[in-house]
């Protein structure tokens, strides 16, 4: 009888010790998983083969690594109906929050339209949705920059450029006669840094006068072409060059080239935007006068900081972003003058 009885208190202590260590275990592990929470995010940038949006996916890419986080990055080749299936993918896979970089602009309003739905918040960067699809949702948020900032720097290089070097007026009429490579027609980037170069020209006192205006789409390619078309019908009337981004900058200095310039002392001013590694080799060349930084390392790690904040169920701020929040919904990254003697400032 007391062996029986003994064997019930020792089987007692060992149920109540493993009660308790299985306890211990819950409690560990519950203490983990909110303290750091493991989510995924997924972003779509409008086209991969971009120069500045490479860029940016970089920085996205190198700072979740740095934080230990999963964001599946994918291209939308440009394409609105790609890049709405690759976002009814994501939407699929429950991931925790959305990074957009818009084909088109103007597809905000439904993209949010199913983010709400399915309560993913977005951050949108690069490309900035209107101001009223913004406001629908308090889970909305945009990283970018001010593109008018960045034409103002294009114009006060070209006009510092003008007025140092006389010689620049190659007809001696006291007017800069310039062509304008754009973005896409109706980009707000492209209309943007298109009048504000322009103005900022004009408030330094210089009389312009466009002598042509195409095109280039954000492509050096189609940008090249549509230069060679205004150097055959009118080249000896050029006397500066001013294009919304690198890329197209690039593909006016390849048709320069190929008509003689940049060699012995025949020279055209080209000012772009974006500081590109390919931008800034030709600024270190002499063949393009100066562009702005885009800041594709800034923008990539602020987009990736909120998604992150909200992919986790914070709100974010200026304090827990790392970037000041404007209207706690945008985060502006300013642009800066590059030229040939400060281009170690793009790095």
């Amino acid at each position: 009888m007391k062996k029986a009885i003994t064997m019930i208190l020792v089987s007692a202590m060992v149920t109540s010790m493993l009660a308790g260590c299985s306890t211990s275990k819950t409690a560990t592990t519950t203490t983990t998983s909110s303290d750091v929470k493991s989510v995924s995010i997924g972003c779509t940038i409008y086209k991969f083969d971009d120069t500045f949006m490479t860029g940016v996916r970089n920085s996205i890419s190198a700072a979740a690594t740095t934080a230990k986080a999963k964001v599946e990055i994918v291209d939308s080749t440009n394409s609105s109906a790609v890049q709405n299936d690759k976002i009814d993918l994501f939407i699929t896979k429950k991931v925790n929050s959305l990074e957009i970089n818009p084909v088109d602009s103007a597809s905000a309003g439904a993209i949010i339209t199913k983010a709400k739905t399915a309560n993913i918040p977005v951050v949108f960067f690069n490309r900035m949705p209107s101001t009223s699809d913004m406001n629908t949702w308090d889970k909305v948020y945009y990283v970018g920059a001010k593109p008018e900032q960045s034409g103002i720097m294009q114009g006060k290089i070209l006009a510092a450029y003008w007025k140092a070097n006389p010689k620049a007026d190659t007809n001696k009429d006291g007017i800069m006669d310039y062509v304008m490579i754009t973005g896409e027609p109706g980009h707000p980037d492209a209309i943007a840094r298109t009048k504000a170069s322009i103005g900022e020209i004009v408030k330094e006192g210089i009389k312009v006068h466009m002598v042509a205006t195409d095109t280039g789409m954000w492509d050096r390619v189609k940008a090249q072409d549509k230069m060679q078309s205004i150097l055959a019908a009118q080249g000896n009337k050029v006397e500066a060059v001013l294009a919304n981004n690198d890329d197209m900058a690039l593909g006016a200095i390849s048709a320069l080239k190929a008509a003689g310039y940049f060699k012995g002392t025949k020279y055209m001013p080209v000012v772009g935007v974006d500081a590109t590694a390919p931008g800034i080799a030709a600024l270190a060349d002499g063949s393009m006068l100066g562009t702005v930084l885009n800041d594709a390392k800034n923008q990539g790690i602020a987009t990736f900081n909120i998604s992150k904040l909200l992919a986790e169920g914070k709100v974010p701020t200026t304090a827990n972003a790392g970037y000041t929040l404007t209207d706690k919904k945008y985060v502006w990254i300013d642009y800066k003058q590059i030229t040939k003697e400060n281009m170690s400032d793009a790095k």
